[in-house]
C-alpha cells in the first residue's frame, strides 16, 4: 500500500504551493490527499485499472502526477517546488501553530528552513520583531519545539500500557471488536505511538467518543475510518475502523514488526498471493483476512504470537511447525522479588502478602535489601533474623506460601555482602550489582561469575543493571555469564520494573537456548508495583521462553526443591 506515501507528498505539495502564494490548487491537492489516505483499496490497483480519476478530488492533472510517482518514484513538479522553497515542511509543520503562511514569513524574513533555524532565531528574540508574531508567539514556538523534540523520544511500555488498556475498555461499548496493534501489542519495552484497530457499525460515534476522551490533549485528525489524538502523556494514538472481512489482516499488518511483515509478503508472493492490510488475495479474490490465524495458516504457517514477530527466526519455525509454546501470562503463579518497609519499600510484609492474595498468587517472595546498600536501607544480619520471625507468624495467618529471602549486593570482587551463615537459612537469595557500574567487560564478567560461585545464590537480579533511557547496561560477556549460570544452577532474573525489564528479550533468548532458567520479579517497592509482573512475562515471551523455562510457573513444591 502506497496510499499514505502518496497522500503525504500531495499534502507537502499543497503547503509549498500555498507558500508560493498560489490560489485554489493547495485546496485541491489537500482534498485529493485526504481521499487517497482514507481509500479502502490499494491506489496501485486503481492505477493499473486506469481508475485514478474515480478517486474523489483526483482530476486529470493530479492523476498524472500520481502515475508519474508510481512509475518513476518521484514527481517532477514536487522536486521543482522543493528546489524553489528549500524548507523542511514536514518538521516545521509539526510545530504547533505553524502553518504555510507563517512558514513562508519565517523563511522569507529570517531564512528559517528547519527546526534548528527556527529555534535559533526564537532564542535570539528575532521572531517577536516580525509583524503579526510577538513575544507570546515566540514563546509558544519555543515550547512547541521542545515538545516536538520530546515526542521523538519513545515511551516506556509499562507506563503507557495501562492507559492503552483503559482506552480500549472505554471504546468497547461503541465497537464490536477492538484490539491494540503496533509495538505495544508486541510488548516492546518502549513504544513510539499507539495503534488501535476496531470494527464498528457506528464508526462516527466511535470516533466521537475517541476524540472526546478526557486524556486527549489535542485532536490531530478526525475522520470516519481514522482519527488521531495526542494524549496528555504526549503519546499519539491512532484509531482505525476497518471492515470485518479485513480485521485480521489489518491487525497483522499494523502489529508488525516491519521486518516480520516484509518476510510474510515475500512468502505470499512466492505462493502467488498478495498480502496487505485488507487481506490475503489470489488475484481479485480474498482468501483470508477476517482473523490473523487464517492469514498465517493460508501462508503455510502456524499463528505467531505478537511478542515473537521481530523476524528473529519465528517465521522459519512457524513454517516448520517448530514454534515454541511460549509461557502464558496466566502460567505465572507468584512474584519472586519484592521489598517492604524493612528496607526501602513503602509497605509492610503483610500488605505485600494481602496484595499477592488479591492478585491470585500462590506464592510471593519477600526479598528486602541486605548488606552494605545503606542508601536502600539494607538490613543487617540481626534485622534479617527478626524479619524471619515476623514472616513465620504471617505464615500461620495466611495460606499463601511466603518465601523469605534477601537481595544482597555483589561486591567488586564478586563476593556476597551477607554471610553464608545467614544465607543458608533463607528460601531465596538474589544477588545484584548495585555499585561500580563502570568496570570493564572482563572485570565485570568475572565479578558476576564469582558471585554465582556462592552456593547459596539462587538468582542474579537485574543482570545488566540498565535503566531504560537513563542508564546503559554494565559491560558483560553475556555468553560466559549464562554458561556460568547453567554450571552453577543459578537463575537469571527478568526484573519486571518498567524502567528495567532486565534481562531484556534478546538475552532471555540466549539464556533459554543454553538451558538457563528464568526468574521473574517485579522489584516492587509498593504494592502498586506488583502488577508489573505481566511486563516481565511479556519479556519472557519475547525471549521465546516456554513455561518450563520460567520458575515462577512451578508449583510451590517444585519451586522449593530447585531453590534448595
Amino acid at each position: 500500500m502506497r496510499n499514505r506515501e502518496i497522500a503525504k507528498i500531495l499534502y507537502e505539495m499543497a503547503d509549498l504551493l500555498e507558500i508560493k502564494g498560489v490560489e485554489f490548487k493547495p485546496r485541491a491537492y489537500r482534498r485529493a490527499a485526504m481521499n487517497i489516505e482514507s481509500l479502502g483499496v490499494d491506489i496501485e490497483e486503481l492505477y493499473n485499472r486506469g481508475e485514478l480519476e474515480k478517486i474523489p478530488g483526483v482530476g486529470k492533472s493530479i492523476a498524472e502526477k500520481i502515475a508519474e510517482y508510481l512509475k518513476t518514484g518521484t514527481i517532477k513538479k514536487w522536486e521543482e517546488l522543493k528546489r524553489e522553497i528549500p524548507v523542511d515542511i514536514e518538521s516545521l509543520s509539526s510545530i504547533e501553530g505553524l502553518g504555510p503562511k507563517m512558514i513562508k514569513t519565517l523563511y522569507e524574513k529570517l531564512g528559517v528552513k528547519n527546526i534548528d533555524d527556527l529555534e535559533r532565531v526564537a532564542k535570539q528574540g528575532r521572531i517577536r520583531r516580525l509583524k503579526g508574531f510577538g513575544v507570546k508567539t515566540e514563546k509558544k514556538i519555543l515550547e512547541s519545539i521542545e515538545f516536538a523534540r520530546r515526542k521523538q523520544e519513545r515511551f516506556i511500555l509499562g507506563y503507557i500500557l495501562p492507559e492503552a488498556n483503559k482506552i480500549v475498555e472505554n471504546l468497547k461499548p461503541y465497537v464490536s471488536k477492538i484490539s491494540l496493534a503496533g509495538s505495544i501489542r508486541r510488548r516492546k519495552e518502549t513504544i513510539g505511538d499507539m495503534d488501535i484497530l476496531a470494527i464498528s457499525s457506528n464508526p462516527d460515534m466511535a470516533m466521537e467518543m475517541f476524540v472526546k476522551m478526557e486524556s486527549v490533549d489535542k485532536v490531530l485528525a478526525r475522520g470516519i475510518t481514522k482519527s488521531s489524538v495526542r494524549l496528555n502523556s504526549g503519546i499519539q494514538v491512532d484509531l482505525r475502523i476497518v471492515e470485518e472481512k479485513s480485521f485480521g489482516s489489518a491487525l497483522q499488518y499494523f502489529t508488525g514488526s516491519k521486518e516480520h511483515n516484509i518476510e510474510l509478503r515475500k512468502i505470499a508472493i512466492k505462493k502467488g498471493y498478495k498480502l496487505n492490510e485488507y487481506g490475503l488475495f489470489k488475484g481479485e479474490k480474498q482468501i483470508a483476512g477476517e482473523d490473523e490465524e487464517s492469514v498465517y495458516n493460508s501462508l503455510g504457517l502456524q499463528w505467531i504470537p505478537p511478542e515473537l514477530r521481530e523476524n528473529r527466526g519465528e517465521i522459519e519455525a512457524a513454517m516448520n511447525g517448530n514454534l515454541p509454546r511460549i509461557v502464558e501470562y496466566n502460567d505465572v503463579k507468584g512474584d519472586l522479588h519484592t521489598h517492604t518497609k524493612w528496607s526501602d519499600g513503602a509497605n509492610t510484609i503483610e500488605e505485600i502478602i494481602k496484595e499477592a492474595i488479591n492478585l491470585g498468587y500462590e506464592f510471593v517472595a519477600i526479598t528486602d535489601h541486605a548488606g552494605n546498600l545503606k542508601i536502600a536501607g539494607g538490613m543487617d544480619e540481626e534485622e534479617i533474623k527478626k524479619q524471619a520471625k515476623e514472616i513465620e507468624k504471617l505464615r500461620e495467618k495466611y495460606s499463601i506460601h511466603i518465601l523469605h529471602g534477601v537481595e544482597a549486593n555483589i561486591t567488586k570482587e564478586g563476593k556476597i555482602d551477607v554471610s553464608n551463615s545467614i544465607l543458608k537459612d533463607l528460601d531465596i537469595v538474589i544477588a545484584s550489582v548495585h555499585s561500580a557500574f563502570r568496570m570493564d567487560e572482563k572485570e565485570m564478567t568475572t565479578r558476576v561469575i564469582n558471585a554465582m560461585g556462592n552456593e547459596y545464590v539462587d538468582v542474579i537480579g537485574h543482570p545488566t543493571g540498565r535503566v531504560i533511557m537513563k542508564r546503559e547496561p554494565i559491560k558483560l560477556d553475556m555468553e560466559k555469564v549464562l554458561d556460568a549460570a547453567k554450571e552453577n544452577n543459578v537463575f537469571m532474573e527478568i526484573n519486571a520494573y518498567p524502567e528495567r525489564l532486565d534481562l531484556n528479550d534478546v538475552n532471555v533468548k540466549l539464556a533459554v537456548e543454553r538451558g538457563v532458567k528464568i526468574s521473574i520479579g517485579t522489584d516492587a517497592h509498593t504494592i502498586g508495583h506488583m502488577k508489573y509482573l505481566e511486563l516481565g512475562t511479556a519479556v519472557a515471551r519475547r525471549g521465546w521462553a516456554k513455561k518450563e523455562d520460567v520458575i515462577n510457573t512451578y508449583d510451590i513444591r517444585e519451586l522449593r526443591k530447585i531453590l534448595q
